[in-house]
């Protein structure tokens, strides 16, 4: 199968080894991987923070790029993935041609465990590792509802079933942390409280927006644990986020 790579903002920039883990997995899943040149941002910043006018030409450089071709999009990351199949929408939804092709890019764009389990029905080589524990972010969870997907490549790829953290936000939300400090910040602490009761040595997430937060958190209270993509779990672990 091909399929064009989305691979977000903070994955470029940040954490390049999560996007080099995305394309390896998706390779040994049989995938034929294109990466579209000229992606930049979705858009999702402005558009959460209520910018909708200044995210309309970051959307629609992003439809340019990604429209055209008919095979599927592949999103490392929930929130992201959010954006192109649901924001979109709604930030040209008074525009009646961009709104059409909006929806078409819409109906191909994945989110990658969803692509590997629910398109490829793929399954990652059973491991023997444990301690990870799962933090299930807002939007991949609550958003776009996908759930079982993660959560079974992670066991299968642990080899043995995932703890997860109680289901609620770590306190990131993009701008949310920045303009609400105080909020977030009691939000993380909370989540560090729950990491540490789980005893956990990884956690693992698909955003690495939320993972960057809780890594932040956990080097602050020098803790060892560490944070990891899921793609990072299923190409054979690795030495956390940078």
């Amino acid at each position: 199968m091909k399929a064009d790579l989305f691979v977000t903002c903070l994955i470029d920039m940040f954490f390049p080894e999560v996007g080099e883990s995305v394309v390896r997995v998706l390779r040994r899943a049989g995938v034929e991987l294109d990466f579209p040149a000229g992606q930049t941002c979705c858009g999702q910043p402005l558009f959460n923070t209520g910018f909708r006018r200044a995210a309309r030409p970051q959307a629609a450089r992003t439809l340019e790029v990604l429209e055209g071709r008919s095979r599927p999009v592949i999103v490392p990351s929930g929130s992201c993935a959010g954006m192109i199949r649901q924001g979109y929408l709604e930030l040209f939804h008074d525009d009646a041609e961009m709104l059409a092709r909006a929806r078409r890019l819409a109906e191909r764009t994945f989110e990658f465990s969803e692509f590997l389990v629910d398109v490829l029905g793929w399954e990652p080589v059973a491991g023997k590792g444990a301690g990870l524990v799962y933090h299930a972010g807002c939007h991949l969870q609550r958003g776009l509802g996908i759930d079982a997907a993660p959560r079974a490549l992670l066991s299968r790829a642990g080899g043995e079933p995932v703890a997860a953290l109680e289901a609620e936000c770590c306190g990131f939300g993009g701008a949310f942390s920045a303009e609400h400090d105080d909020i977030s910040s009691a939000m993380l602490a909370r989540r560090m409280e729950q990491i540490a009761a789980a005893g956990a040595a990884h956690v693992v997430g698909s955003d690495v927006g939320c993972l960057m937060h809780i890594e932040g958190g956990l080097r602050r209270c020098g803790s060892p644990v560490r944070c990891l993509h899921l793609a990072q779990v299923l190409d054979g672990w690795g030495e956390g986020l940078a």
